[in-house]
């Protein structure tokens, strides 16, 4: 991750794209039921705002504002072509599917896309994304670690029988912590903006996990895959930063 992340743009580019294809390929794998060829047309216009946006970044085309109006323009269109293959696909629920694939695209998709505006905006921004990968790695380790010693109290039993409250203040308190590092380590950002970023990592990383949580619940499935022994799926390990993203990215904005 952090060799792909530091080494150039361009495997930043390669590493996340490979990431956000096998998120959305096991999302659909487990939602989309009817057919391979359904799944694999999801998944290829789940990326596509990704790989425009790419293209966009990494040849300097008026990157900031053409961005988002390719992103706005494209994604009409991927909606529409979701009708037009449901229209011959003789399903037995074309709207379900319709509606799972277009769900795809706002839950990881465009997530993904817009974690290449937080590194490509403004040049290359290697460490603002890796500041967001360790904020996120120390809350997710901490209250995992502070939760399973000393969690009692569980945090929303409905959807998850393990995370505990005990756990999340433990893991925003070394979160909040470690800003303190990134300040000296990273001043691409004020001690300020580390802090908010932190709390966004802290509230929407562990709401981010509790929401797929709740999707393998209605599924009753315990993992989204099993790519990485002993962990699940890719779609597993990324629930909480794939749920930063969208607000980090509001905050910058903002700051920018």
């Amino acid at each position: 991750m952090l060799g792909g992340v530091y080494l150039s743009e361009y495997t930043f580019v390669l590493l996340f794209g490979v990431i956000a294809l096998l998120c959305l390929w096991e999302f659909y794998h487990i939602l989309l039921m009817e057919g391979v060829l359904r799944r694999i047309l999801s998944t290829l216009l789940g990326i596509a705002t990704y790989v425009v946006v790419a293209v966009f970044q990494l040849t300097s085309i008026d990157a900031e504002a053409s961005s988002f109006v390719t992103l706005l323009l494209l994604f009409i269109p991927l909606v529409y072509t979701f009708f037009i293959y449901e229209l011959y696909s003789a399903s037995q629920r074309p709207f379900h599917n319709i509606a799972t694939s277009m769900l795809g695209i706002v839950y990881i998709g465009l997530p993904f896309t817009l974690l290449e505006w937080i590194a490509l905006d403004d040049g290359y921004q290697p460490n603002i994304v890796c500041g967001l990968m360790i904020l996120n790695w120390i809350n997710d380790t901490a209250a995992y670690l502070i939760g399973s010693r000393r969690g009692k109290t569980l945090l929303l039993p409905r959807i998850s029988p393990k995370k505990t409250w005990e756990g999340t203040i433990g893991g925003a308190n070394f979160t909040l912590i470690t800003t303190v590092g990134l300040t000296i380590l990273m001043p691409q950002l004020r001690a300020i903006d580390w802090v908010v970023l932190a709390i966004i990592v802290i509230v929407f990383g562990t709401l981010g996990d509790l929401v797929e949580s709740m999707l393998k619940r209605s599924l009753q499935t315990k993992d989204s895959g099993n790519l990485l022994p002993g962990h699940g799926g890719l779609l597993d390990r990324f629930d909480s930063f794939i749920f930063i993203l969208p607000f980090a990215t509001l905050y910058l904005i903002w700051i920018r």
